[in-house]
């Protein structure tokens, strides 16, 4: 991975380059020779937020703070990503490329790591007749599946007139009909469609807004307001909105509700989504080369997860304790920090990003497809075209 080293006094035309962001084995674009710390940052803290997430999951039931820790956590970590994901996506138009990317780096995957979650299972849990659905994303696929439907769907919201709109209706509608069924995880896919669609509105003139010191003071009374609402709202809100799995009637609600909630969540996401972004710092860091490997630690760091429930790693006595507590949160950070490390990712290469220049039929050299932008104009300040 090549490296930019930061410049202090860049004028705003160099500022612009600099934002442009790097694409990652998720996105279906083409590589670029420069990567923006800021977005490597972000996302690395990101999958740090999902995987405490999970550790702290089994011990939401004796610790209200930590319910609602979870709860703060759950309102925006996945919102983050995706809206950077959406972001990346910006100027996705279907070329072969980019189609041949986005079936190498998402689709592929999907189904191997599908069929890998299901073969754990079968093994860790002696359930050798535990079946794979294609279409029923097992655990942590759900994103592979969803970012593929998202982003075969850019193109379109590129050129209606309304997209934040159109999506926030889909979401709102998505949240009362449980006749969609559970194939492809469609109601998590319709109900985040909102920031994905955000994601591909924004600029990075916005993500320097954001980065304002008046931005990172007022995230304090914020982000201390929404830990003070989620530790309110722990024995008197189900915690299944936060998954977007579920329609309103699933919960035991009324349909009105589905897009009350809709429309909440959302205004929730992108207010606390802007306070962590607005910590995250610009520069390179220690963990900065670690936002290129996310994919890597969001898909395996899932198998620990799995294996926690299924040995009762949550059942030692040390675990209830506020030090067990907080051992846990360690070393879920600790795993997911790991496995977003360059050994991992050469040794799982072949399933995040396999190669498959086998499966698909090559472009004549020179041959520019109709509609491309060349690549030179495609990082430009607006950044290329780009989501485990």
């Amino acid at each position: 991975m090549l490296q930019v080293r930061n410049q202090r006094a860049a004028p705003p035309r160099d500022r612009a380059r600099q934002a442009v962001p790097p694409p990652t084995v998720t996105d279906g674009q083409a590589p670029v020779n420069t990567r923006d710390p800021f977005f490597d940052n972000a996302k690395y803290l990101a999958i740090v937020l999902v995987a405490i997430g999970h550790a702290w999951a089994p011990l939401r039931d004796d610790s209200r703070t930590l319910a609602a820790l979870y709860n703060a956590v759950y309102a925006f970590h996945m919102p983050a990503f995706i809206l950077i994901a959406g972001y990346f996506s910006r100027n996705f138009t279907g070329r072969p490329e980019q189609l041949r990317r986005l079936v190498g780096g998402v689709l592929v995957p999907y189904l191997l790591f599908g069929v890998a979650y299901v073969l754990f299972k079968r093994w860790a849990t002696d359930d050798p007749n535990h079946p794979f659905a294609l279409l029923d994303p097992y655990y942590l696929t759900w994103f592979l599946i969803a970012l593929f439907v998202w982003r075969i769907t850019a193109p379109l919201w590129n050129v209606v007139r309304w997209p934040m709109p159109i999506a926030l209706t889909v979401a709102a509608l998505a949240s009362f009909a449980p006749s969609l069924g559970n194939d492809l995880n469609i109601q998590r896919v319709l109900q985040l469609l909102p920031f994905f669609v955000l994601g591909m509105k924004l600029r990075p003139e916005h993500f320097e807004l954001v980065k304002r010191r008046e931005v990172r003071l007022a995230a304090l009374p914020v982000a201390l307001c929404a830990l003070a609402t989620a530790y309110w709202s722990v024995p008197r809100m189900e915690a299944g909105w936060f998954y977007r799995t579920y329609a309103a009637q699933d919960l035991g609600f009324e349909w009105w509700a589905g897009v009350v909630m809709s429309l909440a969540l959302f205004g929730c996401g992108l207010v606390l989504t802007v306070c962590f972004l607005s910590w995250v710092p610009s520069g390179r860091r220690w963990f900065t080369a670690l936002g290129a490997g996310t994919m890597y630690g969001f898909l395996l760091h899932g198998f620990v997860v799995k294996a926690s429930r299924w040995w009762d790693w949550y059942d030692t006595s040390w675990v209830a304790t506020p030090a067990g507590q907080l051992g846990v949160t360690a070393i879920g950070a600790v795993v997911v920090t790991l496995l977003c490390t360059a050994p991992v990712r050469r040794l799982f290469r072949f399933m995040v990003e396999p190669r498959l220049g086998w499966l698909f039929t090559r472009t004549p050299r020179g041959a520019v497809p109709r509609g491309a932008v060349p690549r030179g104009a495609e990082a430009g300040a607006d950044g290329p075209s780009r989501s485990r």
